[in-house]
C-alpha cells in the first residue's frame, strides 16, 4: 500500500482551470481563473504550491505553499483522489471540507463551507485540466443520467491510517413521476433506501430529520451535503463527477452524531443497466 505522500504526487503538475462559487440554492456566484502547480522539491521529499488567481480586470493574486507533511485533515488514495477540512465540526464555528477527484489529465474539487450556524453557506466548483492536455469539460449533470442500476468498489480508509476497508457497491436509481427520485444504496450487509423531490438542478431528501440536498453541476459533476448540521445527528460531504456516460467516481467525508471526522471512502461504479 502506498502512503498517503505517495498518493499526493499523484497530483504533481500544473493545473489550469477555474473556481466557481455557487450559492446552497445553486446560483453561480461568482467564476475566477485560476493555476494551480504543485512541483515536488528535494527528490519528491517536500511540495512546493502555487496558488494563481486571475480574476478578469484586477491584478492576479498568489498564494505560496511549502510543506513536507500532511496535515491529519488530509487524506489520500492511490489513484491521487483526496479530502482535506475540518476533523470536527462544532456549533458557532465555521466548519467545512475540500473533495478531490483525478482522472487522467482533469481534476475536480469541490468545497463545502458551512456558517457559524451550522448553515450551508456557499460551495466551490473547481475544474482542472493539466497544462498541454486538451480533454473538454462535460456538460451539467442531469437526472436522466443518474438514472439507472449502478456497482462499484469502494475503498475506505481513516485518519488513524489502520488497513483501508474495501467492498462492493450496488446504487439503483430510478425516478417516479416527473419530481420524485428514488434510490437504493447496498454496501457490505446494509441498504439505505431514499426520496428525493426533483427541483431542476437540485435533489432534496427530506425524510430524514436531517435534510439533505444533491446539487447537479456543471462538468458532469455533484455536491452531497446537508442544508444544515445538527447535533446528534451523523452527516457526510460527498462529491461525485460522472467521468463518463457508464463511468462515476464519488468521494465521501463521514462524520459521526457528535461531529467528529470518522472516515474518507472512495467509490468508483460502472453503469451496468439503464
Amino acid at each position: 500500500m502506498a502512503s498517503q505522500w505517495e498518493n499526493l504526487l499523484q497530483n504533481l503538475g500544473e493545473w489550469q482551470g477555474s473556481f466557481t462559487r455557487f450559492s446552497p440554492q445553486g446560483e453561480e456566484l461568482s467564476d475566477t481563473p485560476t493555476v494551480v502547480s504543485l512541483e515536488g522539491v528535494n527528490n519528491n521529499q517536500a511540495m512546493h504550491m502555487v496558488v494563481r488567481r486571475l480574476p478578469p480586470g484586477q491584478p492576479p493574486q498568489e498564494q505560496v505553499f511549502d510543506f513536507s507533511s500532511l496535515s491529519k485533515g488530509a487524506l489520500f488514495f492511490p489513484n491521487g483522489a483526496f479530502s482535506q477540512g475540518s476533523l470536527q465540526w462544532s456549533p458557532f464555528s465555521q466548519f467545512g471540507a475540500e473533495l478531490g477527484l483525478i482522472h487522467k489529465s482533469r481534476r475536480m474539487r469541490m468545497i463545502q463551507m458551512f456558517n457559524q450556524e451550522s448553515k450551508l453557506e456557499y460551495l466551490t466548483l473547481i475544474r482542472e485540466k493539466l497544462a498541454g492536455t486538451d480533454t473538454p469539460e462535460r456538460e451539467p449533470l442531469t437526472v436522466k443520467q443518474l438514472l439507472g442500476e449502478w456497482q462499484g468498489e469502494a475503498m475506505t480508509i481513516d485518519h488513524n491510517f489502520r488497513s483501508p476497508e474495501t467492498f462492493s457497491t450496488r446504487l439503483h436509481i430510478r425516478q417516479e413521476g416527473e419530481n420524485r427520485l428514488h434510490q437504493e444504496l447496498k454496501f457490505g450487509s446494509r441498504t439505505i433506501t431514499s426520496t428525493a423531490k426533483i427541483n431542476g438542478s437540485t435533489l432534496l431528501f427530506e425524510e430524514s430529520d436531517l435534510p439533505i440536498q444533491i446539487l447537479l453541476l456543471p462538468d458532469a459533476a455533484s455536491a452531497n451535503c446537508p442544508l444544515e448540521i445538527k447535533r446528534g445527528y451523523p452527516f457526510v460531504l460527498e462529491a461525485g463527477w460522472l467521468i463518463a456516460p457508464n463511468l462515476r467516481h464519488r468521494i465521501v467525508r463521514s462524520y459521526s452524531d457528535r461531529g467528529e471526522l470518522l472516515n474518507l471512502t472512495l467509490v468508483q461504479e460502472e453503469k451496468v443497466s439503464s
